[in-house]
Formats: C-alpha cells, sequence, structure tokens
C-alpha cells in the first residue's frame, strides 16, 4: 500500500516527539483531497532525513494534531552521495524542472547562479525573495512524491565569481575537501578522465553547470584556478536543464545510488 505522507518540519514536532501539528495547507490536502478522518494513520517527514508513523487526532480549520506511533524507515533511503547542482538561472518552468527532477534523483542542495550569460536577471530583493519561495516549495513536492524524507536546501542565489572563488571546504568534514566539477561544452575532459585520479569514491560532490548560452572563457579560467575540474559531455549540444539532469545522473550512477 502507497503511503499517505505529509510533511512537518522538525519544529512542528514536540519536544518528546510524542506529537506535532500538520501545517494549514498539509491540513487542507488531508482533509479535502484525501478525506482522512481522526484515527486514521499517516506517515510524516520532517525534511531533514526523518520519517514517522502518525495517527490523526485532531483535524482544525488551519491545523491537525497528530499522535506519533513510532520513528519508521524513510520510504525511499538517501543516497550516500552529498551532491550539490549549483545551475545558472534559466526561465521559469528550466528552472523548475531542474528543481523537480534533480530532488527525484538524490541531490541534497540546489545554488542558483547568476552568470554572465546566464537566461535571467533578478530584478531586486522582492523578485529573489519569491523565486526561492516557490523553488523551495518544487522541491518539497518534489521530495514528497519521489518518497525522500530529506527536502533539498534550495540556497539563495549567488554569483558565480562567488561559487568559484569559494574553498574547498567540506561541509561535513572539516579535514575534507569537497570534490567540484564545471561542465562545460569546451576545454574539458569526460567525467570519467576527470575523475579517474579519486583514491576512493568522493563522498561530497558540487556539480556547477552553465546557461544556455555557455561560460566565458573568463568563468573557466577562475574555475581553473580555484581548482575545478572541467568537464565536458559529449560532442552534442545539450539544453541548459537537459544538461543538469543528465549530469545529476551521471554523477549519481558513477558515485551514488543509481545502479
Amino acid at each position: 500500500m502507497t503511503r499517505r505522507r505529509f510533511y512537518a518540519p522538525p519544529a512542528a514536532f514536540a519536544a518528546d516527539e510524542k506529537s506535532a501539528t500538520l501545517s494549514g495547507d498539509e491540513t487542507r490536502h488531508l482533509r479535502d483531497v484525501l478525506r482522512l478522518q481522526s484515527g486514521d494513520e499517516i506517515y510524516v517527514f520532517d525534511g531533514a532525513g526523518r520519517e514517522f508513523h502518525c495517527a490523526v487526532e485532531i483535524i482544525a480549520k488551519d491545523s491537525t494534531t497528530l499522535r506519533v506511533i513510532a520513528e519508521a524507515e524513510p520510504a525511499r533511503p538517501e543516497s550516500r552521495l552529498n551532491l550539490t547542482l549549483a545551475i545558472a538561472l534559466l526561465k521559469g518552468e528550466k528552472f523548475d524542472l531542474v528543481i523537480q527532477k534533480g530532488t527525484e534523483l538524490g541531490i541534497r542542495r540546489i545554488v542558483p547562479l547568476a552568470t554572465e550569460r546566464a537566461d535571467v536577471r533578478l530584478r531586486d530583493s522582492e523578485d529573489t525573495n519569491k523565486r526561492v519561495t516557490r523553488w523551495r516549495r518544487i522541491a518539497l513536492e518534489a521530495a514528497k512524491q519521489s518518497g525522500r524524507a530529506y527536502v533539498p536546501e534550495v540556497a539563495a542565489p549567488l554569483t558565480v565569481d562567488s561559487l568559484l572563488l569559494m574553498p574547498a571546504a567540506s561541509e561535513t568534514n572539516e579535514s575534507a575537501k569537497v570534490t567540484r566539477l564545471m561542465f562545460s561544452e569546451r576545454e574539458g575532459r569526460s567525467l570519467s578522465e576527470a575523475t579517474n585520479t579519486f583514491s576512493g569514491p568522493p563522498t561530497e560532490i558540487v556539480a556547477l553547470v552553465g546557461p544556455e548560452g555557455g561560460w566565458t572563457d573568463g568563468e573557466i579560467g577562475l574555475a581553473r584556478e580555484g581548482g575545478w575540474r572541467i568537464v565536458t559531455l559529449g560532442g552534442r549540444t545539450l539544453r541548459a536543464e537537459t544538461a543538469a539532469i543528465v549530469v545529476v545522473t551521471l554523477i549519481q550512477h558513477r558515485f551514488g545510488d543509481l545502479v
């Protein structure tokens, strides 16, 4: 039987983790779409990797109180690879598609990038906040659909220069380095050639994908100076959104959990 899954952030759980509260949106889905009632059992994931078997207790207008029965194994385990996808800003549905499919494929973080040839220019902070809110909602819905208990972080947009100049420090192990791969239509090697010197499989990767117009010479040069490995996918020219999905798939197959 397919799990009836809902989302509640860690703050929605009681300190003793014996109860939790669903938001108004989740309550409307529970009550009006699935027509669940008090006593029905559901599963709730917290977006940070944990999932719980719960029972519905009280359904109010804008919230639902749940009794936590027990912690449960997530429906789909997480990839052992901590994969960040950094991608140039794309128009509308193209960027939405990348977030949705990247989440389904197991990425842990998405970093939108302002690049010299990006398709989109953010107007102001209000425009930026509105877009980030939308992207985070898409990531949440994709995590719910794909059975993940972890919702990828969608970071605030960065300039590509600031990303390229960041030190290659691991976010989980200060003594380790994160593997950084820039995917480019030129001046690179195959993924196998670029990664065949690893002493062991990497645990953290940042994959960088450019806009439709490609990277400038200056951006590629800055990546080389910063120690990024330049990777080329082959002879065919891919749309940016296609390239992003292909990149995540290849990396998860080679180093993650796509077999």
